[in-house]
């Protein structure tokens, strides 16, 4: 009796690594590169350079990619703004070269704000792709086709070859095809080969994004429809009232968070926020050591949020909540008990400071001052003192 088949590798990305995936070779395809060369370097130094803005590759790492022309897809990077040092090509073949993309600097504008563990995990996955078995050998042309099409591929191995798929990859499809790389084609359908189904992207399609989408908007209309009910007691009689006591610095604030035509809250939420005590933070506390592994992930959360909040009252004139800190520097998954005890570990670092109890008050604090990190009035007050 013959052995039983080996048991299938599980899969390499979730669902959403698998996103973020896409999201990399999206962004790559979108660069002015005119080589399939340029497009791979790009793959590879852009997914180091996700978090810090700064992706490191030395001279070996540049010929293991086996690239036709590495010149002139190191001239294309440098032509399309990345700083791309002499000693890549020149220098000590063993010694990293920081390779600067401008677009990836830490910051609200970052164009791939990748978690520490999710980057990790896409570029995993790129470099075992790209060392498949049956594309290894292959060019630069078939490596680069074989990330896209993985990465598009539903979690049965079925996938639809994407719009910016570049044109130069179809090319090598029936290589991919001959080396077992896919299963089968048929136009811009086609089915990963068994052997490499752990390199699938777990490709969600529109129908199951949609009913995801329900699902989330339904949750969603719940909680709002439970914060609607908190709030029915407060009329607008009682926050007109209520404004007609605060200092005129107070109702300033009230009046910019009120007015705000980027954050558009509703009365309800900005009456409860401002009238209300702080409410203790629902469900289970999470575990020090929860916090601590999210720390640990993300080492310089106390530059990037005070650097947030700087941009945030540029464009706002308020400070961020703390859930409008978190969404928008990337932390989506923090639940709201830990969300809370990430910003308080922030603000006793001093990197952030607020006008407790005042909500919508997160600005720079004391430690990100130091460092130059400080509001256009905080500058000013700098100065004076000197």
């Amino acid at each position: 009796m013959p052995p039983p088949p080996p048991a299938p590798l599980p899969f390499l990305l979730t669902p959403r690594q698998g996103e973020a995936a896409r999201e990399l070779l999206s962004y790559v395809a979108g660069l002015p590169l005119t080589t399939v060369d340029a497009q791979l370097l790009a793959v590879v130094v852009a997914i180091r350079a996700a978090r810090a803005g700064v992706g490191n590759l030395t001279g070996t790492d540049l010929r293991s990619l086996r690239l036709d022309q590495p010149e002139q897809a190191v001239g294309e990077l440098g032509a399309a703004g990345w700083q791309v040092p002499d000693s890549l090509l020149n220098g000590d073949p063993d010694k990293p070269a920081g390779i600067i993309v401008p677009e990836m600097t830490p910051g609200p504008d970052h164009v791939l704000p990748l978690g520490k563990g999710t980057r990790s995990k896409v570029s995993g996955w790129a470099m075992r792709t790209r060392l498949a078995k049956p594309v290894k050998k292959g060019s630069p042309a078939a490596r680069l086709a074989a990330l896209f099409l993985a990465a598009h591929c539903t979690d049965e191995l079925v996938g639809e070859a994407p719009a910016e798929l570049p044109i130069a990859c179809y090319a090598a499809v029936p290589a991919l095809l001959e080396k077992g790389f896919l299963a089968e084609v048929s136009g811009p359908t086609y089915r990963l080969g068994p052997a490499v189904r752990h390199l699938s992207g777990l490709f969600r399609t529109p129908e199951e994004v949609a009913a995801l989408a329900a699902e989330e908007a339904e949750r969603r209309a719940a909680r709002e429809a439970a914060a609607a009910a908190e709030l029915v007691e407060v009329t607008p009689d009682q926050w007109a009232q209520w404004k007609t006591g605060v200092t005129p610095a107070l109702l300033r604030h009230v009046e910019a968070v009120e007015q705000c035509a980027l954050c558009r809250c509703s009365f309800g939420r900005v009456a409860k926020a401002f009238m209300s005590s702080p409410s203790p933070v629902p469900g289970p506390r999470p575990s020090a050591g929860a916090h601590d592994t999210w720390r640990d992930a993300h080492p310089d959360c106390g530059r990037e949020a005070a650097e947030f909040t700087v941009a945030f009252r540029a464009e706002h004139g308020h400070g961020p909540s703390y859930g409008q800190l978190c969404k928008g520097l990337g932390w989506k998954k923090l639940s709201r008990s830990l969300r809370g005890q990430v910003v308080s570990g922030i603000l006793a670092e001093g990197w952030l400071a607020e006008t407790s109890p005042v909500p919508w008050t997160l600005r720079p604090g004391k430690a990100a001052q130091a460092r130059g990190i400080v509001l256009p009035g905080q500058a000013a007050a700098s100065r004076s003192t000197r």
